[in-house]
């Protein structure tokens, strides 16, 4: 059996969720391709160790969707300060949302809350055609279409398929888009923690030569904390007892973590950027992280993808309101032309932060640690640095 629609999302998470809220938007008949819904929410759930920072331009594409308000009426906290400094204290750079006039720099989510508030939003458009549970199997393009055939056997066709299915991305891989990748030999723990300290506006990292740690502040007395290291050093804290891992973190963390009450919950990942060769094949384009995986120290990862969606749905809208073919070469060259470069630009800051103060270049990292006292007192950059972190700037390629 085939199902005929205007655009195709394979993937329903943050990103493609938001791909999709935005073109159902358009009056565009839209088919999700996901594989298992979002898991149900309750006040009572202990926050996830899935946390993302989501700026001043992602929360707009969000309440764009209708999802803003399904994530503030569970779980959001705002946060107006963020500091870094080197663990020999030579220098450090603070951020405040004040010097720009704003109320705060951005929020920090849960992930599982973001993409159940955006799938609640979906549900509203009787054009967003949700395929769920499902799973691509075959894709095939021709001239003027493009067939997605599930493991069902049922064909979507659609003049236009974006992939939106993660690092590993399947739609990727079947379009024949080659991605650079790069392994740190670095892994992240991370853990959901409840705090002694009351619920906090700031967030915070701090550079060692293993690797920074990080604080996120979550709703009420709760923490989401990030701790990079070695695979085996990660692997060897992961299977720590709750109690036993909170009094190793209390050693490790700087003063200004205040303390735990309790470790929560806990989970690892391996640190690895990817960034595809192109990011688009006729009439397939990808976007998020199945077009690139930057460091994550810099929090940025899912506020590249929300960038790639409003981009994308941009560009989309401006050719249907003329009638014009969605998926042309001309639409698909635009949304490459805007966000590769921004993307790549990202990727090789982060990268470039990494290596600063990783154990590669020792004799690097006593001038990195001076660097972030200096870029404090550099009043305009530092303003222009916040701005383009919160999404306010054109760079994005955002209009």
């Amino acid at each position: 059996m085939m199902r005929r629609h205007d655009i195709i999302v394979v993937g329903g998470g943050m990103v493609g969720g938001t791909v999709a809220g935005l073109l159902a938007r358009l009056g565009l008949d839209v088919a999700v391709v996901e594989g298992r819904e979002p898991a149900p929410w309750s006040p009572d759930q202990v926050p996830d160790v899935r946390v993302s920072s989501v700026n001043a331009a992602s929360q707009r594409v969000f309440a764009a969707c209708g999802a803003w308000s399904g994530m503030v009426a569970r779980r959001t906290c705002p946060f107006r300060r963020l500091q870094a400094w080197d663990v020999a204290r030579r220098g450090k750079t603070s951020f405040d949302a004040s010097e720009l006039g704003e109320d705060i720099l951005g929020w920090f989510v849960e992930n599982r809350i973001i993409q159940l508030a955006l799938w609640e939003a979906l549900a509203e458009h009787q054009d967003v055609h949700r395929y769920c549970p499902a799973q691509p199997r075959a894709l095939h393009e021709s001239s003027d279409a493009v067939d997605l055939e599930l493991q069902d056997e049922r064909i979507l066709r659609a003049s236009l398929l974006v992939g939106a299915d993660g690092a590993g991305s399947f739609v990727r891989r079947q379009a024949g888009i080659e991605s650079v990748e790069h392994d740190y030999r670095q892994h992240a723990l991370v853990v959901s923690a409840a705090t002694r300290l009351p619920q906090q506006d700031i967030t915070w990292q701090q550079f060692t030569p293993s690797g920074p740690q990080a604080f996120l502040p979550l709703q009420g007395s709760h923490a989401c904390l990030v701790w990079y290291d070695s695979p085996d050093s990660v692997r060897r804290r992961v299977n720590l007892s709750d109690e036993a891992l909170r009094e190793r973190i209390e050693v490790a963390f700087p003063e200004e973590l205040g303390g735990l009450q309790a470790v929560l919950g806990r989970g690892s990942f391996p640190i690895r950027r990817s960034h595809a060769r192109r990011y688009r094949n006729h009439r397939v384009v990808l976007v998020g992280d199945a077009a690139h995986v930057i460091h994550p120290l810099a929090g940025q990862g899912l506020n590249l993808g929300i960038q790639d969606a409003a981009v994308l749905a941009r560009l989309v809208e401006r050719v249907a309101e003329r009638g014009g073919d969605i998926g042309s070469p001309a639409v698909l060259a635009g949304y490459e032309a805007r966000r590769r470069p921004a993307n790549l630009a990202m990727t090789v800051a982060t990268d470039a932060f990494h290596r600063a103060f990783s154990e590669a270049w020792p004799g690097v990292q006593k001038f990195a640690g001076l660097g972030l006292g200096i870029a404090n007192q550099l009043g305009p950059a530092k303003r222009l640095v916040m701005r383009h972190a919160m999404g306010l700037t054109r760079v994005s390629g955002v209009e």
